[in-house]
C-alpha cells in the first residue's frame, strides 16, 4: 500500500514515505513542491524580522523558498512571506545578502571541520600529490589563484583520467587561511570522508543560490567547478 503524504501544520510539510524519509515543502515563491535539500527555510525572529534557518531547526512556523537568490527575491516581491506566515512580518532590506553570507559561512565552517579532521591537504605540492594518488575528492583554488597554478593541477586531473573531480573556487586566500589555520593558502585538496562530503554539499548549496543552477559547471578539463 502506498504511503500517503502527511501534512505538518506547523511547517506546511509534506513527508512522503515511511517515517517521512523523503521530506518535501512548498516553495512560497514558485508554488512548487520540492525536496527540502533544494529549499531554504525562513522563520520569524523574536523582533518580527524574517531570518534564514539554514539547518531547518529553529522553532516556530517555517516558510520555505527554493534555494536561489532569484526565488528569494521573487518571494519578497510577491509578499509571499506575509502570506506564508499568515501575519505581518518585517523583511530586512539585505535578506538575500544575509542569506548568502550565512551559506558561505556554513561552507567555511564545514571546511574548517574537515581540516581539523585531517581531510584537507594545503599547498600546491600536497594538492598535486593527492591528485596523483587519486586521493582527492575535490580541489580548492583561491579566487585569486594564478591561471598557471590552476592549469598545472588541471593537467594532473586530465592525466589521471578522472574528469569528475569538483573544483571549489569561490573562497579567497584569506578565507582559506582562516578555515585551514595556516597562512597563504592558494591551492588545497579535500580527501575522502564524511566531513568532505559536507563541504561539497554546502558549497553546491551556495553556488545554487548564487547562480540558480545545480552548483556545478563544466570547465576546460571537463570537471565540475563551484565558484
Amino acid at each position: 500500500m502506498t504511503a500517503q503524504p502527511r501534512h505538518n501544520e506547523d511547517d506546511g510539510a509534506l513527508d512522503r514515505g515511511p517515517r517521512g524519509r523523503e521530506r518535501e515543502r512548498l516553495c512560497v515563491a514558485t508554488r512548487v513542491v520540492r525536496p527540502v535539500d533544494d529549499l531554504i527555510r525562513f522563520v520569524v525572529g523574536p523582533d518580527g524580522n524574517v531570518v534564514p534557518d539554514l539547518k531547518g531547526k529553529l522553532p516556530g512556523r517555517g516558510v520555505w523558498v527554493t534555494g536561489t537568490r532569484a526565488a528569494l527575491e521573487e518571494a519578497v516581491k510577491r509578499k509571499a512571506f506575509a502570506r506564508g506566515f499568515k501575519r505581518d512580518v518585517r523583511l530586512p532590506t539585505d535578506l538575500a545578502a544575509q542569506t548568502e553570507r550565512l551559506l558561505q559561512g556554513g561552507a567555511l565552517d564545514a571546511l574548517a571541520i574537515a581540516a581539523k579532521g585531517g581531510a584537507v591537504v594545503a599547498g600546491f605540492a600536497k594538492a598535486a600529490a593527492a591528485l596523483e594518488r587519486n586521493d582527492a575528492v575535490a580541489l580548492l583554488h583561491a579566487a585569486e589563484a594564478s591561471p598557471e597554478g590552476v592549469r598545472k593541477l588541471d593537467a594532473i586531473i586530465r592525466r589521471q583520467g578522472d574528469t569528475s573531480v569538483p573544483v571549489i573556487e569561490f573562497l579567497t586566500s584569506a578565507q582559506l587561511d582562516l578555515a585551514l589555520g595556516r597562512p597563504n593558502v592558494v591551492h588545497a585538496a579535500l580527501l575522502a570522508g564524511a566531513a568532505s562530503e559536507t563541504v561539497l554539499l554546502r558549497s553546491r548549496r551556495l553556488e545554487r543560490f548564487r547562480t540558480g543552477g545545480a552548483g556545478d559547471r563544466g570547465n576546460q578539463t571537463g570537471k565540475s567547478a563551484m565558484h
